[in-house]
């Protein structure tokens, strides 16, 4: 089988989480433009089920046929698509095209129009200003569940071919923004983590359902929240804040609440990430998974003075990390990149800790994909003083 995956606006992140879940070490598929990867797997997966656990894919689809772009033989695959589908009511399609080759979509769309008139379908072609239907627009319009977006990839081993299939599942943006903006604490002041890059970290770190799982800074719980979510059952949170302990617990009371979650066992805890190994056992934790203090976010940030104090803390804690994880125990971890300041790198001691690829070698020296020198990705967007550098670690 092979399915596709619409990418988010980091490709590079996204196909490390893909790579992450489905092991991509063993070129199970490849990487077709700057935002489409297409899996080969002999997996049969749950899209819908799939699509909440990534935080960096759009949209998952199954590639049904390669064909030559001509409009009869889009119009008759189009309608074998359409015929897979239960047409009661008013049938919805509309079109999604990825490639550089022209499409006239106004004829075909016609035909296919004609096509289910004739077996007397109510139906609607959703149109857009853009070549690609949003996820938003799908969702709204209900394409994945009682229509068809059916969706046109170039074929990166032959210019001449596109391959043709279909959406089966779409980001939960509503979701994913409510649990972001809807959570009874928040605080702007020390920076938010958003939902979907903490469904990517944890992704990366490639943790069982019952390893123990620790966020040794964990503000205001969004990484503690997201594990739940997706099933993860024994984790440990902590911070040096009181407020960060206190808002974490209340986040956790409305995401249980809300989703009806059954909670394994979860400590949290107040405690310096410098000194944990005073509450933790040695050797006691699988993986950790965290975003520390990045430095001020608002005002003017001091380098001289930010960048020495951060590099102290989080040496620090590695240190403390190296002693209460197992052996080979992983961690996902962010450090900051100051952009105002020339993209200042933080430049730490690791010991016993080694940076982890996060991709395959097959897919790191695509042009289109950005890895760092050290092996780390780097998460951003414009107008922030500060970007994320994501870095996968493992215990030697």
């Amino acid at each position: 089988m092979k399915y596709f995956f619409i990418l988010g606006n980091n490709p590079t992140l996204s196909l490390a989480e893909i790579s992450a879940i489905f092991d991509l070490s063993k070129n199970k598929g490849h990487f077709v433009i700057p935002n489409i990867f297409i899996l080969d797997t002999e997996e049969n997966i749950k899209p819908t089920e799939l699509i909440k656990r990534l935080g960096g894919t759009i949209k998952i689809g199954i590639i049904n046929d390669k064909i030559n772009p001509n409009n009869q033989t889009i119009i008759n695959k189009a309608n074998d698509l359409i015929d897979e589908h239960n047409k009661e009511g008013k049938f919805k399609f509309g079109f999604s095209n990825y490639g550089n080759q022209k499409i006239n979509l106004k004829p075909i769309g016609m035909e296919i129009k004609k096509y289910l008139k004739e077996q007397s379908v109510s139906c609607r072609w959703i149109t857009s200003k853009e070549k690609t239907l949003s996820s938003v627009v799908v969702e709204q319009n209900k394409l994945t569940s009682k229509g068809i977006e059916i969706v046109f990839i170039p074929n990166a081993e032959n210019n001449k071919e596109i391959f043709i299939g279909k959406t089966l599942a779409v980001q939960p943006f509503k979701e994913l923004s409510y649990r972001d903006y809807g959570r009874p604490a928040r605080d702007d002041e020390s920076g938010m983590l958003p939902p979907k890059l903490a469904q990517i970290m944890i992704n990366l770190v490639q943790a069982k359902l019952e390893d123990i799982i620790l966020d040794p800074f964990c503000g205001s719980g969004t990484i503690i929240t997201e594990n739940l979510l997706m099933g993860y059952k024994n984790l440990i949170g902590s911070d040096v804040s009181e407020k960060a302990v206190a808002d974490t617990k209340k986040n956790i009371s409305w995401i249980t609440k809300n989703w009806k979650l059954k909670i394994g066992k979860l400590e949290i805890y107040q405690q310096d990430s410098t000194k944990l190994s005073k509450i933790i056992k040695p050797e006691s934790i699988d993986v950790i998974v965290t975003e520390p203090f990045l430095g001020p976010q608002r005002g003017k940030i001091d380098i001289k003075k930010t960048v020495p104090e951060l590099e102290q803390l989080y040496n620090q804690s590695l240190k403390e990390f190296n002693k209460i994880l197992k052996a080979n125990g992983r961690v996902v971890m962010i450090w900051p990149i100051f952009l105002k300041a020339n993209s200042t790198k933080l430049n730490l001691d690791l010991n016993d800790f080694k940076i982890i690829e996060p991709l395959p070698e097959y897919l790191i020296n695509n042009k289109d994909l950005k890895i760092t020198p050290r092996n780390t990705i780097i998460y951003g967007r414009q107008g922030q003083k500060i970007w994320r550098e994501i870095v996968v670690l493992e215990k030697s």
